[in-house]
């Protein structure tokens, strides 16, 4: 019996040591290769140790708020409500795609990526000092998935069970082993308190103040109109830089958010020194509205910030559940009515690069031909794919900048022709006498310059396009449930894209209220390429999946591509200290912080005035 004994002892220590020397155990967990930060690290290169933490400013948002429950699909958010929440692992903003442990202070996972498991952290607690557990965890998890919005359907639809395996630890498993970026997205997951939430209706909207794990609380709030926020004096993370990847990070003591109607009067608040820290978005205000005094005595800096992050693709995206919009050739034919070359030299001031990838500004975007690397994802779709896809470099319609487009039209008039579109009486019809109508739908008043010159060039073609801009809480409501026929989209991407891209382009999401998939895209070949790109077997396999997918996006015509640029426009009244070194992936504004005598400053000079 004792030699039995002994027998089972050996084989149940070979069996463990065999499954420990195939399961890792660290800190972090990249994406493709080793992470940037061992596991000594004391902090990011972009943060300062001079980084001191205090003081008050006031930021902005357009429109207006409901709710503190940022999760669901009801209802619109307060700006900035994500401070009060920590996730599980949190990403470096010089780094592809790490995750660093946050909640959790050790990730294990397997060499083929099958399950991942997090260890909390000890000193991890509530707002209201109760201890973060494994049940919050799987709380949350399983509340989002079923009354969540339904991006976390996408983004974590290959998790089949999560376990308590202690109160400290939680095992997610994954219903396959393909899909390499699970462990690091799972890690994303905002951690919610199971406590707070249980016996309340978490798809409802609300204005309870919510509890979460967070540096920062709510301290008080005008509904609708603004919020303010202060530094939690106790969060945790704070408590002997425990945190390496916190560590600089979250320095004022109160932010304020205080809303406005209309970007102009917004603008004009900034000016007058009501708001200290404004990111500006349009051109012409960036080349022409700020010689002010408070800009040239240096009271305000203006700077352009420049980064290295995909830019993803701003366009007019076509709603391809409306009839008009099926035929890939009448896409095509709208596109050549798009004047970028004169748009860019007369309203933006030569500001922006048109866009010509779904993926711009990085190494997954196409390029000239396809490679033979992309080719061996293509060919066998080439009876159902577009043929410019592999014979032809995709490229944007080009006018010269005068703004007589007569060649472009010529080109648009054909496709629309052979698309079965007649133009009677300078208004083009189809074989049913409907005429060819669209209305484009703006949330932004700033984008109607831009819209009515296209709208001219479409009157050429005899197509009557209208221009509607409605408040941001009715375009919310619309573009969820795709009452739209045009709109302007912005489809932001990573360094790293994966199950998110279902939630973009996937037949599935197409019929999902809620959805990014905003165009209405039902294209099998899509839906292949998205689910090889999430099982991408390294990083060199990831790039060229994306780039055969960008061809697919781009050569279906769904949007009309606009233009990007790859800075930030950051305006801010000169109260503020950065670190010398900037993140390559991010403006990294919870890096800076208040000076106090640079503070005490401005608000003389402000007071002055």
């Amino acid at each position: 019996m004792k030699t039995l004994i002994t027998s089972i002892s050996i084989f149940l220590l070979i069996f463990s040591n065999n499954i420990m020397a195939n399961t890792n155990i660290s800190h972090a967990i990249a994406m493709h290769g080793e992470p940037k930060y061992n596991e000594d690290f004391l902090s990011v290169e972009y943060v300062s140790n001079s980084a001191v933490k205090g003081g008050n400013i006031v930021r902005s948002s357009i429109g207006t708020y409901d709710t503190f429950n940022p999760f669901t699909l009801k209802g619109t958010s307060a700006a900035g409500i994500g401070f009060l929440y920590e996730s599980l692992t949190v990403g470096s903003s010089d780094e592809a795609f790490t995750e660093y442990g946050l909640l959790a202070k050790q990730i294990e996972w397997p060499k083929d990526r099958s399950w991942v498991a997090f260890t909390l952290r000890d000193e991890a607690v509530w707002h209201d000092g109760k201890k973060i557990t494994s049940n919050d965890v799987v709380w949350t998890f399983n509340t989002l998935m079923e009354k969540g919005h339904p991006f976390y359907k996408y983004y974590y639809g290959d998790v089949s069970e999560v376990i308590k395996i202690s109160e400290n630890k939680v095992k997610f498993i994954f219903s396959t082993n393909t899909n390499k970026e699970l462990p690091l997205i799972v890690g994303q997951l905002p951690v919610l308190p199971q406590h707070y939430w249980e016996d309340k209706n978490f798809e409802e909207t609300t204005l309870d103040i919510p509890i979460g794990s967070g540096p920062y609380k709510i301290k008080s709030f005008d509904a609708g109109r603004s919020i303010t926020y202060e530094l939690n004096e106790d969060y945790w993370a704070f408590k002997n830089n425990i945190v390496p990847i916190k560590v600089g990070k979250d320095n004022i003591g109160t932010i304020r958010y205080d809303y406005y109607k209309d970007r102009g009067v917004e603008r004009e608040a900034f000016k007058s020194g009501e708001i200290d820290f404004f990111s500006e978005n349009t051109s012409k205000e960036w080349a022409t509205g700020y010689d002010i005094n408070a800009v040239e005595e240096g009271l305000i800096k203006k700077e352009l910030i420049s980064h290295e992050n995909p830019q993803g693709m701003q366009a007019f995206a076509f709603n391809t559940r409306k009839d008009i919009f099926k035929d890939k050739r009448v896409r095509k034919a709208l596109s050549y009515a798009f004047d970028f070359e004169w748009t860019n030299k007369n309203l933006f001031y030569g500001a922006y690069k048109r866009t010509d990838s779904f993926f711009e500004n990085s190494e997954l975007s196409s390029n000239g031909l396809p490679s033979k690397e992309e080719l061996a994802y293509l060919n066998p779709y080439m009876d159902v794919l577009p043929n410019e896809v592999f014979n032809a470099a995709y490229n944007n319609p080009k006018t010269d900048g005068s703004g007589f487009i007569r060649n472009q039209l010529q080109q648009a008039n054909k496709l629309i022709k052979d698309a079965g579109w007649i133009l009677q009486n300078g208004k083009l019809e189809n074989s049913k006498g409907e005429p060819f109508e669209f209305e484009i739908l703006l949330v932004s008043p700033a984008f109607e310059r831009i819209v009515l010159p296209f709208i001219d060039n479409l009157e050429k073609l005899g197509i009557k396009a209208s221009l509607r801009t409605i408040d941001s809480s009715q375009y919310q409501k619309r573009i969820e449930s795709f009452d739209f026929d045009m709109i302007v989209f912005t489809f932001s991407q990573s360094l790293s894209p994966g199950n998110e891209q279902r939630n973009f382009w996937s037949s599935d999401a197409a019929d999902t209220n809620g959805s990014r998939n905003v165009i209405g895209i039902k294209n099998n070949v899509i839906d292949i390429l998205i689910e090889k790109l999430i099982k991408a077997k390294d990083r060199e396999d990831l790039i060229t999946i994306t780039r055969a997918l960008d061809r697919v996006l781009l050569w279906n015509y769904y949007v009309i591509p606009q233009w990007h640029i790859s800075a930030y426009r950051v305006l801010y009244w000169d109260m503020f200290d950065q670190p010398k070194k900037k993140p390559k992936y991010s403006l990294g504004f919870d890096t800076w912080w208040i000076n106090q005598s640079k503070y005490d400053f401005i608000n003389s000079q402000r007071s002055a005035n």
